[in-house]
Formats: structure tokens, C-alpha cells, sequence
């Protein structure tokens, strides 16, 4: 029988049934839904179809020696699972399998699951908070909120399961809070908050300083500027930052003695141009990093991976937003089997396809599935 250690970060689960009704061990349903999500399959009755049709193949790994239960029975054991232990395996594994990266940019993010409302139960759709390893590809932790006005109560438990010594954080103005700064120095990180409106006056401090030290050329303001420009199809996108000391400059932007740590200010301008049309966008950002400028914009460019990397290939890849599994605890741990699965998939490298054709081959070939599986131990 083939060994693989990703099995053994979900042995401590505990099994939410009864003794009675255990005819299927818990780890045989865990690794069936792994092997399903990975060769596309979507849903508790194309999980099981998977199930038959390879269950020889299973039975490599491990005995199965009831079979495959029926679509009814992984739908009752995936709503009560728990999702916190869940994670922890989760999260226990990707650590073990995947190297610290010093300097990595951790993007966190958050992502409704749209169709996981329930109306019957009259429960929202669920709001999955992510961490994303830029240097990496994977996905390092997740932790579910009602909705998101609620990442800021998610992101410090997210940030407590994550080890990030000597790792960039970067959030959007979300998670900008003092409180989720200081956490992230404590655990020995640095971070690069994108600074707007919900923090008050530090916000219209930071923006009229740097807005006015920028149309009198930053003359008098000491900075470090960084440009870069990209071209093609039709279009040109230049991005300019500047870094300033924030110490230095203190006094015009009081508010932010309260931050820890606080060390650079940062002004990112982008502006677009094209045949027709020319835009242009200006974010702010502080951050606990020193200021210097092309790491800081390498870092606020890295934090949109999250968006192209993870939430765009959940969405279309693995059709995330069409998912209609929505009771109880179902929608949360099947978020997290699609991330065990994109986790997986993207760390392989001797195949050289995308993940939506890795998950074709995988569906079609078992030595696809068995080198992707055993890729990640």
C-alpha cells in the first residue's frame, strides 16, 4: 500500500458520528474528497461517482474496505466536521510540507462563498478569510466570519495560526487596525496596510502631507522613489512610489505615534494609458518595513496575487461561486478541501499545465493523480 504523510495531518480529527454509524473510516472520506476535488469534481454526488469508478486506485493508499459510503452519508460528516480542527490539520500540514521563505509576502484577504446562503436556516453566505504565500503559490491558512465587515475579528486568529517571522503581511484597509499591526510585530512579522478613510484623521494626515510634498516635487521632503512601467497590448501602465521616514515627519502626521512599529509611509501612484483613455489611481499604505521604495511597491504589487493566484482560480477553476453546498459546517470545510487541492496541484512542478488542465489529467490519468498526491508529502 503507497504511503503518504498528507494523510497522517488528518489522523487527529475527530470523527463527529457516533460508533454506530462509522462504517466508513473518517480518514477514508477526508482522503476520497482530496482525491475527487483534485480530478475536478464538485459536490457530494460527483465525489462519490469518483469514489466507485477508482476505487481500486483509493484502495492503494488505503483499505477501504466497506467501499465507497453513499453521497448522503460524506454530505452528514462534511456539515459536522469540525472546521476549526479542520484547519488545524490543514494548517499543520502546509507547514510541514512547505519551507519558511524569508522576506515572503503574505497576502490576507477575504472571499464570500456567494451561493453558501441558506435561507431556510436564514444563515448569509460565509465570508472565508485567506492567507496567501506570494513566494510559495499556497494557501496558508483560512478562518470563516459571518460576513465581511467581520474580517477585522478574523484576521488575528488567522494571523495566530500563521508563522510569520520574517515575512511581509500585507491587508487591505480592512485589516488596518492597530490592534492587527502590533499582533503582526509580536509575531515577529513586518507589515503593509493599505491606509483609507476608515482610519479618520491618521488617513487625511498621511494624504495631505504626502499630496501637497508631491506637487512641490517632495523638495524638502526627504523620500526614496521607485518607478516602474509596463507596456503592451494597446497600453501602458506606469506605478510610482514614494517611501518617506515616518519618524522624521512625524510631527505633520500625529496619529501615527499610536501605531507599532510604524516606520515608512508609502504613496503608490498608477496610471493607465491606452488609445482612448488614461486613468489614474493613488493608494497609500504605512507600513513597519524601511522606506525604501521598490520593495515596498514589489510588496503592494505581490498583495494581488491573492487575487489572481487564489480567489480568480477558486472562482472559475473550481467554481467556487456556484457551490451550492451551504448547511452547516459543509461550505466552510469544503473551502478548505479546494484549498488542500489548489495547495496541491500548484506546488507540482513536473507537470508543466495549468491547474484547471492539471485537474483534467488528474481526472483522466491515476499516475497523474498519484504523482500530484504523493508531489506534496
Amino acid at each position: 500500500m503507497m504511503q503518504t504523510d498528507l494523510l497522517s495531518h488528518f489522523k487527529t480529527l475527530e470523527d463527529p458520528r457516533i460508533d454506530r454509524t462509522k462504517r466508513y473510516p473518517l480518514i477514508e472520506i477526508i482522503f476520497l474528497i482530496i482525491s475527487a476535488t483534485i480530478s475536478g469534481c464538485e459536490g457530494w454526488k460527483s465525489i462519490r461517482d469518483f469514489g466507485l469508478l477508482k476505487l481500486d486506485w483509493l484502495r492503494q493508499f488505503l483499505p477501504y474496505e466497506n467501499g465507497i459510503p453513499v453521497d448522503d452519508t460524506i454530505a452528514r460528516v462534511m456539515r459536522k466536521l469540525n472546521t476549526k480542527q479542520f484547519a488545524n490539520c490543514f494548517t499543520s500540514w502546509i507547514r510541514a510540507v512547505t519551507k519558511a521563505t524569508d522576506g515572503d509576502v503574505i497576502a490576507i484577504d477575504g472571499k464570500t462563498l456567494r451561493r453558501s446562503f441558506n435561507t431556510s436556516d436564514r444563515k448569509s453566505a460565509i465570508h472565508m478569510v485567506s492567507a496567501w504565500s506570494t513566494a510559495n503559490g499556497v494557501v496558508l491558512g483560512q478562518e470563516k466570519t459571518a460576513e465581511k465587515s467581520n474580517e477585522i475579528t478574523a484576521i488575528p486568529e488567522l494571523l495566530n495560526s500563521l508563522a510569520i517571522k520574517g515575512c511581509i503581511v500585507t491587508i487591505d484597509a480592512m485589516g488596518c487596525q492597530k490592534d492587527i499591526a502590533e499582533q503582526i510585530v509580536k509575531q515577529k512579522g513586518d507589515y503593509l496596510l493599505a491606509l483609507k478613510g476608515n482610519q479618520g484623521n491618521f488617513h487625511e494626515e498621511v494624504v495631505s502631507f504626502l499630496t501637497v510634498a508631491k506637487e512641490a516635487d517632495f523638495k524638502n521632503v526627504v523620500h526614496d522613489f521607485h518607478e516602474e512601467i509596463d507596456a503592451g497590448h494597446g497600453r501602458v501602465e506606469t506605478r510610482r512610489a514614494y517611501a518617506i521616514d515616518f519618524k522624521k515627519y512625524k510631527k505633520h502626521m500625529p496619529e501615527g505615534l499610536k501605531w507599532k512599529k510604524l516606520t515608512s509611509v508609502v504613496m503608490v501612484e498608477t496610471i493607465r494609458e491606452g488609445r482612448d483613455f488614461k486613468t489614474m489611481d493613488m493608494r497609500f499604505y504605512i507600513s513597519s518595513c524601511a522606506p525604501v521604495a521598490a520593495p515596498l511597491l514589489g510588496a503592494s504589487r505581490k498583495h494581488w496575487a491573492v487575487e489572481n493566484s487564489l480567489h480568480w482560480t477558486l472562482d472559475v477553476t473550481f467554481r467556487e461561486d456556484e457551490s451550492r453546498i451551504r448547511k452547516e459546517a459543509a461550505p466552510e470545510n469544503y473551502a478548505i478541501f479546494r484549498h488542500i487541492a489548489l495547495n496541491i496541484i500548484r506546488r507540482n512542478t513536473s507537470i508543466d499545465a495549468s491547474v484547471k488542465r492539471k485537474r483534467h489529467m488528474a481526472a483522466l490519468n491515476d499516475d497523474v493523480r498519484t504523482t500530484l498526491i504523493k508531489g506534496l508529502n
